[in-house]
């Protein structure tokens, strides 16, 4: 293994959106088993603390490449077009639009089935970003530029940032509602 490996070639896994869950899931337990530090006690500290170093790659490597939306962040990253969601915070009119429609909504929701639509409303939009990043990630095509349909895909990873802050929001009041309605 190499500490400065990629977390796709880490994992063994074609560098691409698209992926399969139980086989990230697979190659971490067995890489974790490879790695674990308890294995190492006979050849001592330098050893056991290499061990650690590992294991605490693979973790890091798992983290980012089980999340879709982190994932397609390291994607973009790896392809020269970093998310920066520190300090890139502009986002399109229409965007902005609709999370202001949406925020409106949630501050004005009345009852429980109004904030379960809009939350159906808001995971619904969340879906086809995910689907715009991956078909960005995985589809440039001869011709097109891999580097600018990275700093699109980039975009649309901040978009989902704000989606999935919205969507905390909304479970919150849902779980007010829940815990209203069992008092």
């Amino acid at each position: 293994m190499n500490l400065q490996s990629t977390d796709f070639e880490l994992f063994e896994l074609p560098e691409q959106f698209g992926q399969d869950r139980a086989a990230i899931d697979a190659r971490w337990k067995a890489l974790q088993r490879e790695a674990h530090p308890d294995k190492f006690a006979a050849q001592g500290a330098a050893a056991q603390r290499l061990a650690m170093q590992w294991s605490v790659r693979i973790n890091e490597a798992y983290q980012r490449l089980k999340d879709p939306q982190k994932r397609a962040a390291y994607l973009c990253e790896l392809a020269g077009a970093a998310v920066q969601a520190h300090d890139n915070t502009a986002m399109p009119g229409d965007f902005l639009m609709q999370q202001m429609t949406w925020r409106e909504a949630l501050d004005d929701a009345g009852n429980a089935a109004e904030v379960e639509a809009l939350s159906s409303e808001v995971t619904a939009q969340r879906r086809e970003r995910l689907a715009r990043v991956g078909e960005l990630l995985d589809g440039p095509t001869a011709g097109t530029d891999a580097t600018a349909q990275a700093a699109l895909a980039a975009q649309e990873v901040r978009a989902l940032m704000f989606i999935d802050r919205l969507l905390e929001e909304v479970d919150t009041r849902l779980q007010r509602y829940e815990d209203e309605e069992g008092a």
